[in-house]
């Protein structure tokens, strides 16, 4: 029998936007922790608005487990949230749709760094040089954090999760990871969890994560989670007149999109800074200022491959947003 740290990730009832949650439980296993072994856990739901004091255990349900590379003998427990009757919470959006194992995701989460309420590389007054020169830019004068960032990137790959990339962003102090995933709910757990590692290292190097979609007013580019997505008959048969009615129904669907990709989405979505406005759908070949981009690739292989919806906020919930993208494309796979 072996002693293991699983720690417990949740998320709050908080609103427009759930925070995450975790504690750590002590367990001695015969083997390593595995969904079938590892217990229901209850929490203080009255304290992560999730239920009222005289009634407030709220249970931990394990989906998903993950390798803690940033501890020893430690194991990430992703969790759904249940009420004692062990039916799904409000909160628990992760219930709220059907898994659908074809579906590919890549996201493309961007993130701010601050310290004491300012990015870095901006000073306490004033504003540094006008973005141009900071995006995959190399160089002090250029980039900041570097070092907090590879550590981020080193401990995800560690932990299993497929970090495909990552790049500091138009705007100095904010970066961007990219993360790859099978599966409509385990490309979401595995967001969450690159998320949780994220702010977890930060605490050690005592400075903040702002998903905020405009952390900076002005001329500054906005933080989005732009969402690559695509299915096996988009991956494998494809065909020009199909993806035409995905984008159909897309744009039919826009404003219900838009309610679930992230609160003050609408401060980034302006038309400028490479973003649709807000209250527009458009799409186009290699177009970053569209809302959503088929890329060139998709084109040359004949109609197949994928396309990317540039409309999620940095700060959107990826369940909701999988879970949007998901039954939309799914509604056209029968109608060609």
């Amino acid at each position: 029998m072996k002693t293991y740290k699983c720690e417990y990730l949740w998320l709050d009832g908080y609103k427009p936007e759930p925070n995450l949650r975790s504690k750590t439980k002590v367990l001695d296993l015969n083997e390593s922790p595995l969904l079938d072994n590892l217990p229901l856990w209850s929490f203080d739901g009255s304290s992560t608005l999730q239920a009222e004091g005289n009634f407030s255990d709220c249970i931990l349900k394990p989906v998903k487990v993950y390798n803690d590379a940033g501890r020893d003998n430690g194991y990430l427990v992703m969790c759904e949230v249940l009420k004692p009757d062990q039916t799904p919470h409000i909160s628990n959006n992760r219930a709220n749709y059907e898994d659908d194992t074809e579906f590919w995701f890549g996201f493309e989460q961007e993130y701010v760094i601050k310290k004491n309420g300012l990015p870095l590389g901006f000073p306490k007054e004033g504003y540094p040089e006008p973005q141009g020169k900071y995006y995959c830019a190399v160089g002090k004068q250029n980039v900041t954090a570097r070092d907090f960032v590879e550590e981020h990137l080193a401990l995800c790959l560690a932990c299993g999760l497929k970090i495909t990339g990552i790049n500091a962003e138009v705007m100095i102090g904010q970066w961007e990871f990219q993360l790859l995933a099978k599966g409509a709910k385990n490309a979401a757990d595995d967001l969450w969890v690159a998320r949780y590692l994220l702010m977890r290292v930060a605490e050690k190097y005592d400075v903040e994560i702002d998903f905020h979609p405009k952390p900076i007013k002005g001329d500054w580019n906005g933080s989005g989670l732009h969402t690559n997505f695509s299915n096996e008959r988009m991956r494998t048969n494809g065909g020009k007149a199909y993806f035409e009615m995905i984008l159909k129904n897309m744009k039919e669907n826009h404003e219900d999109h838009i309610k679930y990709y992230g609160s003050m989405n609408n401060e980034r979505l302006t038309g400028l800074h490479e973003t649709q406005a807000i209250d527009r759908f458009s799409y186009g070949v290699s177009d970053r200022g569209a809302s959503i981009r088929i890329p060139l690739s998709t084109i040359e292989n004949g109609w197949k491959g994928y396309l990317e919806d540039r409309r999620p906020a940095s700060n959107a919930c990826p369940y909701q947003v999988v879970s949007k993208l998901v039954k939309t494309v799914s509604v056209e796979a029968m109608a060609v």
